[in-house]
């Protein structure tokens, strides 16, 4: 069988895929590749060891990024999410709508959208304590939250007030910090930069230093001491499952990293990214699509290393 590579794609513009029957999808004969097409990666995410990147197609690596397998997508792809507890579980937010749950790594899936507004969905999370928890973000529309792995799924926010209009969410993470309902944060990026909510989906705010339930109770609002760049957009989030306060994003300007939660930011590369992930045990290895090639960091985002040659 000839070798394969994603075709190219932009976040808006797909080529056609089919879409997801009901029920799973079989696994066909794999096809080995020696790299993915860079351009064409919408999304990275670790399920474990292996290492996911998906668009209008969805491959996977067991080696660290030498090698690819082609697996059979639900769809064009906007978005992955992975729990560290539950290896083999895969969410995926789809270009044509709806959500579809793999609990195989990727090589089957089911369509997990009932109950879900039409539309494209830019985001998916998994709850970083509770993995039958998922969130889902539905262009045009707001975050949708199922407690039950997408059996059914209820309304949760509007889609955040920052700059004077509703911002879509280009991207989610279930971030486990003290100061959160339950000691989570659902962590929010847009096109006018980061925002979050904690779970008890009370609003969004800003990040903000110290206690931050104290300050939403309170409305005093302390701002962070140094930001993501002011109104740009927020590609891509990804907090460290081994360590939740490290956080890394995909900016336009770059990557950024933050080690309390979002408060004091770092720019640790000065080329556009458009995607990022980290490593479920390990807070230093980090992955990224930096000016559409992929690249890895095994020391937080000092020095990185293409996984393949271009």
């Amino acid at each position: 069988m000839p070798r394969k590579s994603l075709p190219a794609l932009s976040r808006r513009m797909f080529l056609v895929a089919s879409g997801i029957a009901a029920g799973a999808l079989a696994l066909p004969h794999s096809v080995l590749a020696t790299e993915p097409e860079h351009t064409a990666i919408s999304t990275l995410a670790f399920d474990g060891e292996s290492l996911l990147a998906g668009g209008a197609n969805l491959v996977r690596s067991d080696d660290g990024g030498q090698s690819w397998t082609e697996l059979p997508a639900p769809g064009p792809i906007l978005a992955l999410a992975t729990h560290p507890e539950r290896p083999g579980l895969v969410l995926a937010g789809l270009a044509s709508g709806g959500v579809a749950l793999s609990e195989d790594g990727g090589r089957t899936w089911e369509s997990r959208s009932d109950g879900l507004p039409e539309g494209e969905v830019d985001a998916v999370a998994v709850a970083s304590r509770q993995p039958d928890m998922i969130y889902a973000a539905v262009q045009g529309d707001g975050l949708w939250k199922s407690e039950n792995a997408g059996q059914s799924w209820s309304f949760a926010m509007d889609r955040p007030w920052l700059e004077e209009t509703e911002h879509d969410l280009l991207t989610l993470a279930s971030v486990d910090l003290a100061t959160g309902m339950g000691g989570i944060w659902i962590y929010a990026g847009t096109e006018a930069g980061l925002t979050r909510v904690p779970d008890c989906f009370c609003r969004w705010q800003d990040v903000q230093p110290g206690n931050a339930m104290d300050a939403l109770v309170s409305g005093d609002a302390p701002p962070s001491e140094a930001p993501l760049p002011a109104g740009e957009a927020v590609r891509a989030l990804a907090s460290a499952p081994s360590a939740p306060e490290t956080l890394y994003s995909a900016l336009p300007s770059g990557i950024w990293t933050s080690r309390d939660g979002g408060v004091v930011w770092s720019h640790l590369v000065d080329r556009p990214a458009s995607a990022v992930a980290v490593h479920p045990s390990d807070a230093m290895q980090v992955v990224a699509v930096l000016d559409g090639t992929l690249q890895m960091s095994r020391d937080g985002g000092a020095t990185w290393t293409a996984l393949a040659a271009e």
